[in-house]
């Protein structure tokens, strides 16, 4: 699976959201849009996902924009892709033994494997918290997690 530009977008408003959180105050999404250098049109569309999705809440008119719906502790990456990208999935294959999945040879054990590695990314993208990367972009934690200590370490070859 690739986290999609959109799903990149989205995680990078909401962070910027949550880093500035503490004026409780809307932050318009020309601001949002600066901050971030993303684009305002399509950040605007993001951000109506977001709100649907019930990530964030506007305000309209002057002093308007976009507020976290909830606490930056209370929401994950992973909700964040998904409002945006949809099901977090390696792939769009079905379940095994449903609907007549395993009719070819070794396509359950594939399916099964395929299925396994969707379950661990949602899982690893929810042990993230936008309070955790609040924590780090303020340089407070050391960007490892007890699920993958290697995150933040880059390759090196």
């Amino acid at each position: 699976m690739k986290v999609s530009t959109r799903g990149d977008y989205a995680a990078r408003a909401l962070l910027s959201l949550a880093l500035h959180a503490e004026t409780g105050a809307p932050t318009s999404v020309r601001d949002i849009a600066e901050r971030t250098a993303l684009p305002q049109p399509y950040l605007e569309q993001i951000l109506l996902a977001l709100k649907g999705a019930g990530l964030v809440r506007s305000k309209r008119g002057v002093g308007g924009g976009y507020v976290l719906a909830r606490s930056p502790a209370e929401i994950t990456l992973g909700e964040i892709v998904s409002a945006v990208d949809g099901p977090i999935a390696v792939g769009d294959f079905g379940l095994p033994h449903e609907d007549g999945a395993c009719e070819h040879e070794g396509q359950c054990v594939l399916l099964d494997v395929w299925a396994g590695v969707s379950e661990h990314m949602r899982r690893h993208l929810d042990s993230f918290t936008l309070a955790d990367c609040v924590d780090r972009a303020r340089g407070f934690t050391t960007g490892t997690t007890a699920a993958s200590p290697s995150v933040a370490a880059p390759l090196t070859r």
